[in-house]
């Protein structure tokens, strides 16, 4: 896996409501514009129970360059004390531990209150594991190997429905902007004629802004499926939306990363 430090968002006070474009924020990143007023980096508290060093090493190097607090803990036990004694943003579980296996750690976390979302890694990755482990209570199960930016993305998006902020009202980035109730996009201040279905991939590349998204994320968290049905659906798609984000700019909007997904430029 190689880590590379992506984009941070952040929450700020929506000006009043308006149909059209914003001014866009100057640098890199998303910013995440919401309803309630706050005003704070999307930083992550995250427990990593993993009992492979090296592993756990690579994460907490990727969150640190994200400005992320990574808490490693190397055994299941450890992790079951460390989730319950503290408040986490997300939860990475591995689920072969040498001394409690991440289904029963999980189990007692759901029994004993702990909401915290969950997101389990395993070299288990049959659609029969994954079941197991999302009935076990994970909000996502990712199987190894993987890409660490996959990872990052993931636990961004656990967290980002945890708390709601996934409905914010308006997320920029670069020269994009998504008005998510008015369910209007811009480029450069012009406006993009979307489908529904366009609409809903632009919005989460934009959640999702300068991550690599994989096909499964978007088969999952667009189109509500937990299986791949085998067709080109997402390529077809995709392919539409960076048609209507292209025309008549001379910067690409979207990239793909070939054996990986796809990856929202900024567009300038």
């Amino acid at each position: 896996m190689a880590p590379r430090a992506g984009c941070r968002s952040r929450t700020l006070a929506e000006r009043p409501a308006c149909p059209g474009p914003l001014a866009m924020p100057e640098g890199p990143g998303s910013l995440i514009l919401g309803d309630d007023g706050a005003n704070s980096m999307e930083t992550l508290k995250i427990l990593y129970v993993e009992d492979d060093q090296r592993a756990a090493g690579e994460i907490q190097e990727l969150a640190a360059a994200r400005g992320d607090t990574l808490v490693w803990e190397n055994s299941g036990t450890g992790g079951l004390l460390r989730a319950g004694m503290e408040k986490f943003d997300v939860i990475i579980l591995d689920r072969m531990l040498g001394d409690l296996d991440g289904l029963t750690i999980l189990r007692r976390l759901r029994e004993s209150g702990v909401g915290t979302p969950v997101l389990m890694l395993s070299a288990l990755g049959r659609t029969s594991d994954r079941a197991e482990g999302l009935d076990a209570g994970a909000d996502d199960y990712l199987a190894k190997p993987f890409e660490a930016e996959e990872l990052m993305a993931r636990l961004r998006a656990l967290y980002r429905r945890a708390s709601g902020r996934e409905h914010s009202a308006v997320i920029l980035y670069g020269a994009f902007e998504c008005h998510v109730k008015a369910r209007t996009a811009f480029r450069q201040n012009r406006h993009l004629a979307l489908s529904p279905r366009e609409f809903e991939l632009f919005r989460y590349f934009m959640e999702n802004a300068g991550e690599v998204v994989t096909r499964e994320m978007l088969l999952r968290d667009v189109w509500n499926m937990s299986f791949d049905p085998q067709t080109n659906v997402v390529d077809v798609n995709v392919g539409r939306l960076r048609r209507k984000l292209e025309d008549g700019f001379g910067a690409p909007a979207l990239e793909t990363i070939w054996g990986s997904g796809y990856r929202l430029l900024d567009g300038r």
